[in-house]
């Protein structure tokens, strides 16, 4: 994609990196009235490594930002279930207007930079952003103007290091897969498949398509290993037809000390991350793109940090009993037991990890 004219002299907002997380945050701010220049180094659409399942809060924050999900985008999944050999749980999302949606995440690049588009956010694909200053940032040998800048540009974040918010923690460094299937899905509930120290993952994501993501810490694990760690799944995969090639990428919680440092804002994976074993990623980038539209409405970028760690809280907590269950086999086949046992525990434990936690 070429970009029609030079980017621009000035703006309020620039935002490097055009993933999700610096579309939802582009989208935000200039819903509150900002002018919004978005850059990043590669061409749309973007396609990350992930799951690709949504969950209820994450559709909730994209509404928020005005980005309505529904069926018509992918496949609508009711719950949660886990599986390991023959114990078996699962859960459902707190009612009947609560749902997740697999959707590729090519088709949610696209929808986001649409709507950015729509909006009136400037995008800059296949621009270099070489250097911050105290106005604003050089991009492309030009420099641009800008009140604020936000560094959206991921797991590798650049912003991060230039301004030196740099990890206080680090937790343990796995490996994801993902591949898709042409197969009708079995069921409309997300799948979660355990083995020691690895979960596949199988989200719907279309009338005949399903998603199949695998994540590990050993490394000498790949897809293609699939058949031997979860026989189960590989049977129900028999026959089906991969619609692309496995593709990988690291996953693992990252905590910062902070996420603003002067005039610029961290989020999504350069503001710290948590593993891919909530599933929580994007919908926290979408919360966060949305507190820090109404921090820059404000001038006060320190709210802004301080909300970006209560709504970290839940996802960190939720990550690290997941991995807890990872890696000890006895527990986890333990708590399966009671999950499958009282239904009514696993459907709450689910409410809250959706941030939907009801009475009993």
């Amino acid at each position: 994609m070429v970009n029609p004219r030079p980017v621009p002299s000035e703006t309020d907002v620039f935002v490097i990196g055009g993933g999700p997380a610096g579309l939802a945050a582009a989208l935000a701010a200039r819903r509150s009235g900002f002018d919004v220049i978005v850059a990043d180094r590669e061409r749309p659409l973007i396609n990350k490594v992930c799951a690709e399942g949504l969950m209820p809060d994450g559709i909730a924050a994209l509404r928020g930002i005005g980005v309505e999900l529904g069926p018509e985008h992918g496949a609508v999944f009711r719950g949660i279930r886990f599986l390991d050999n023959k114990l078996e749980a699962e859960a459902s999302f707190p009612d009947n207007q609560n749902f997740g949606l697999g959707v590729r995440r090519t088709l949610l690049h696209r929808i986001l930079m649409e709507r950015a588009e729509d909006a009136g956010v400037i995008m800059r694909w296949q621009s270099r952003v070489e250097a911050l200053g105290p106005s604003g940032v050089k991009v492309d040998g030009r420099a641009v103007r800008c009140r604020w800048i936000i560094g959206a540009d991921g797991f590798h974040s650049r912003v991060r290091r230039w301004t030196g918010l740099l990890p206080v923690w680090n937790g343990a460094r796995r490996i994801g897969f993902r591949q898709h299937f042409c197969i009708r899905p079995w069921t409309d509930f997300v799948e979660v498949y355990w083995h020691h120290h690895c979960q596949a993952y199988v989200t719907p994501i279309g009338e005949n398509e399903v998603c199949v993501a695998m994540i590990t810490s050993a490394r000498e694990i790949r897809l293609s290993d699939l058949s031997t760690l979860f026989p189960t799944l590989a049977e129900r995969l028999s026959g089906a037809e991969p619609t692309d090639s496995p593709r990988g990428a690291i996953t693992m919680s990252v905590k910062l000390s902070g996420v603003i440092r002067g005039q610029v804002a961290l989020v999504g994976d350069a503001s710290g991350s948590v593993d891919a074993i909530t599933g929580e990623g994007l919908a926290l980038a979408f919360r966060q793109a949305r507190v820090l539209a109404s921090s820059l409405i404000t001038g006060d970028l320190g709210t802004y940090d301080t909300v970006h760690r209560q709504i970290g809280r839940r996802p960190w907590l939720m990550a690290r009993l997941l991995l807890l269950m990872d890696g000890n086999d006895g527990l986890r086949r333990r708590a399966l037991r009671i999950l499958a046992a009282c239904p009514r525990i696993f459907d709450s434990l689910l409410a809250f990890h959706v941030d939907a936690l009801r009475p009993y």
